[in-house]
Order: structure tokens, then C-alpha cells, then sequence
């Protein structure tokens, strides 16, 4: 029962994240959701049944429309794969329970807010209203420690980038998700995110530059950070705390 319900769980992120993708890549772009149906960018062809299997129709394409032979961005099956492999994490490390639920939502964001983000350097308002007020019933509903714990990550996930704001080196829209995120995974949780987010986004964009693939100074999206820093610490917060104190303890 274990293993189907697993397998449903990561089917269902995969279509999901397959509508994510196009939230992401429309809302900041200021489109409609709904019209045009799925096309292609570049030749306008609307997408047939055939090539709408998330993930699988990208491979047996061969990463191309079919139609015109364009290239098309692997933005589409990594964040229909990665959607359905974070539902199967949520799934196995939570259950159907509460914090399993909330966990569904946070990645729902991530997912939209890291495509989005690496697209467009923008982390789109709409997209952060609309997961406010879910994501709050949802902490008052299952949250496992005190509320003021996550009122006060939100407090110190959205002050805590306010200085790096007024110098320049980050957007206002990183404050915004980084404040949500913090509600979620609230104190200390929000310190160990943002430590996270820093320690990888500085490790791999150090990897990029060395490459060549970015340049010396090139501003890079910082929200895919955020993202992942929250859900380690949603996932293993309390664990990587309780072991770097019983380390210096």
C-alpha cells in the first residue's frame, strides 16, 4: 500500500510541477494561465496529448519540438522532475499528516518561485499572495511549536535580508519569500536557512564561475537558495541543530 501510494504521490508531482512551469514562466510575464493553450514558443504549434507527459515527452523528443525543432528548455522537465522527487520526500518523511501537507505546499512554492526566479530574476507578488493565506491556516493548523516561533521567523527571515537589500546585491522579492518561508519553518529554523542558502549558493556559484558558465560580479537568482535552505530545514532542522550543540555542547 506503502509503494502505490508513493507512486501516486510522485505522479501527482509530476503534473503538478508540469502546471507549475507554467505558472512560473507566465505570471511574471504578466499572461494568462489559461489562454493561449500549451504551445510552442517559438512556432506557436499547440501542443498535442503526446507532448504534454511531463518529463517523458522531453526525452522522446529529444529535448525539441517536434514541430519546428527548437530546443526546448530544461527548465520544463527539471521542474516537472524535481516536483514530483520533493512530493515523494514529503511523502516518506512525513506521511499524509499535517506537517506532510504543509510540506506539499512549500515545495509547490519553491518549485514556482525557482523557475520563475531563474527565468526571469523575479520572484512574482502574485505568487506569494496567493500561498500567504494558505500557508498561514496551515502553520495555525499543524505547526508543532509555539506560533510565536514562526511569527518570529517571519519577522527574521524578512529582516535579516533587509541590509543586503540596501546595498544592492539582492531584490525586494527575496525579502518577501524569504519572510513567508520563515513563517513556515519559523525559529531557529529560519537561521539555519539562511545559513544554507548562503553556504550553497556561495559553493555553486564559485563552481559556475571557475566553469566560465557565469562571470565575476554577474547578478545570480538568490530565491532558488532560500527555497532549499527552507526545505533542509523543514526536513532535518532540528536534527542539524540538536547535533551542532551537542558538537560545541
Amino acid at each position: 500500500m506503502t509503494i502505490f501510494i508513493a507512486s501516486y504521490i510522485t505522479l501527482l508531482g509530476l503534473i503538478l510541477g508540469s502546471f507549475y512551469n507554467v505558472v512560473a514562466l507566465r505570471v511574471p510575464a504578466k499572461e494568462s494561465l489559461l489562454n493561449p493553450p500549451s504551445h510552442c514558443p517559438n512556432c506557436n504549434t499547440r501542443l498535442k496529448a503526446r507532448d504534454l507527459f511531463p518529463v517523458i515527452s522531453f526525452l522522446l523528443s529529444g529535448g525539441k519540438c517536434r514541430y519546428c525543432g527548437t530546443r526546448v528548455s530544461p527548465l520544463y522537465p527539471l521542474g516537472e522532475a524535481v516536483t514530483g522527487l520533493l512530493f515523494l520526500w514529503v511523502y516518506l518523511q512525513f506521511g499524509l499528516t499535517g506537517k506532510g501537507i504543509l510540506g506539499f505546499i512549500l515545495v509547490s512554492l519553491a518549485v514556482i518561485v525557482t523557475v520563475a526566479d531563474l527565468k526571469y530574476m523575479l520572484i512574482p507578488n502574485k505568487v506569494l499572495l496567493f500561498f500567504l493565506p494558505i500557508l498561514l491556516i496551515l502553520v495555525l493548523l499543524f505547526a508543532e511549536g509555539p506560533l510565536w516561533h514562526h511569527l518570529l521567523g517571519a519577522v527574521l527571515g524578512g529582516g535579516i535580508l533587509i541590509p543586503f537589500v540596501l546595498l544592492g546585491g539582492m531584490g525586494a522579492g527575496d525579502v518577501k519569500l524569504f519572510a513567508l518561508l520563515g513563517l513556515v519553518i519559523g525559529f531557529p529554523n529560519v537561521i539555519l536557512a539562511f545559513l544554507m542558502a548562503c553556504l550553497l549558493g556561495s559553493v555553486v556559484g564559485g563552481l559556475l564561475m571557475l566553469l566560465g558558465i557565469i562571470k565575476r560580479k554577474q547578478p545570480v537568482p538568490f530565491g532558488p537558495w532560500l527555497t532549499i535552505g527552507a526545505l533542509i530545514s523543514y526536513g532535518y532542522g532540528s536534527h542539524i541543530i540538536g547535533a551542532y550543540f551537542s558538537l560545541i555542547g
